[in-house]
């Protein structure tokens, strides 16, 4: 017998080779992928040349207007107003949207008293609060949540690309941020891909990783260990990294800034909601005096700079305010390529 194989018997073993070999390859490429990064989602820059321009606060608490103690429907109003004259890129939120979550009412107010940001086709960002979570059960909760925000269904947590040069990291922190979490691997999943061309990140959130530490009763509104452990990891990534990094939280119903490791830490929450009252720390930057801070944040990118800006409402008294002042700035330079 002749032991050659056939031209035939030849061509089908090579087949089956070739099958094996690209099969053994996908599947020793599926187990190397990193976790899969969510969707992002895309806010086109303006014309070239132009500077980028979006916004950032929260702690709102959309509900009745009959409701005047929890939260200022005048003051809602007027920052709403004033954001949209703005014109932003996009509008960040830093959650408690709702008063609550678990009432679809306050969403009806939300889409009501921000009808002018739809007119002008602004993008709206937001991230979960604890108040998205009030009076419901969670899966509940975040179906109203995602009724209110449908682009964002199925997402608890996703990134927000402005340009080539900016993106933003929308994370919740009702949920676990520490190393090893699901949504700390997407994090630094997402983080480690970020093309070249990113210069900075903003990571905004509800729960804030650094703030003014309070005593008494005021200090349930301490940074807790959850966040405490994200602002720990990337301050040690932003030592290595030309990465120029923003971290926006809430929660606390009034305004800070705080430089840690090279990081810019914020407290946005003068979103309408009932102000607290902060003891600043040494190492609050911000030493205004004013109370209370009712305010939003607009950041600016242009050139190799990215300014900061808390604009007060200043006659949140008034019978219809809108007078809004500049009462901190701050800036961030791009790193050397």
């Amino acid at each position: 017998m002749n032991s050659i194989p056939s031209r035939a018997l030849r061509r089908a073993l090579a087949l089956g080779a070739t099958l094996l070999a690209a099969l053994l390859t996908a599947a020793c490429a599926h187990q190397a992928r990193p976790p899969e990064v969510a969707a992002t989602f895309q806010v086109s820059h303006p014309v070239a040349g132009e500077p980028l321009r979006f916004v950032i606060y929260g702690d709102i608490r959309f509900t009745a207007p009959s409701e005047r103690v929890a939260s200022v429907p005048s003051v809602r109003q007027a920052l709403v107003a004033r954001i949209a004259a703005e014109s932003p890129a996009a509008v960040l939120l830093t959650g408690d949207v709702p008063w609550h979550g678990g009432v679809t009412a306050d969403y009806d107010v939300f889409r009501e008293e921000t009808a002018a940001w739809r007119a002008r086709g602004l993008p709206v960002f937001p991230t979960l609060g604890n108040h998205e979570f009030a009076m419901c059960i969670e899966g509940d909760c975040l179906e109203h949540w995602w009724n209110a925000f449908p682009a964002l269904r199925g997402q608890r947590w996703y990134s927000v690309a402005m340009g080539s040069r900016l993106v933003a990291f929308a994370l919740d922190s009702d949920a676990p941020l520490v190393a090893g979490s699901a949504q700390r691997e997407w994090l630094d999943a997402a983080l480690e891909r970020l093309p070249p061309s990113v210069e900075f990140v903003v990571v905004f959130l509800h729960h804030p990783p650094v703030a003014d530490l309070q005593e008494g009763a005021a200090a349930d509104h301490n940074p807790r260990p959850n966040e405490a452990a994200l602002a720990a990891d990337l301050e040690q990534l932003t030592a290595r990294t030309r990465l120029r990094f923003v971290v926006c939280g809430g929660h606390i119903h009034n305004y800070e800034r705080h430089l840690q490791g090279g990081i810019v830490y914020l407290v946005s929450g003068g979103g309408g909601a009932r102000p607290y009252e902060v003891a600043r720390d040494a190492g609050d930057l911000y030493r205004g005096p004013t109370f209370p801070n009712f305010h939003f944040l607009r950041f600016t990118l242009e050139g190799e700079v990215l300014r900061g800006e808390m604009l007060r409402l200043e006659d949140f008294d008034a019978a219809a305010p809108g007078r809004f002042e500049t009462r901190d700035a701050f800036e961030l330079r791009a790193a050397p390529r």
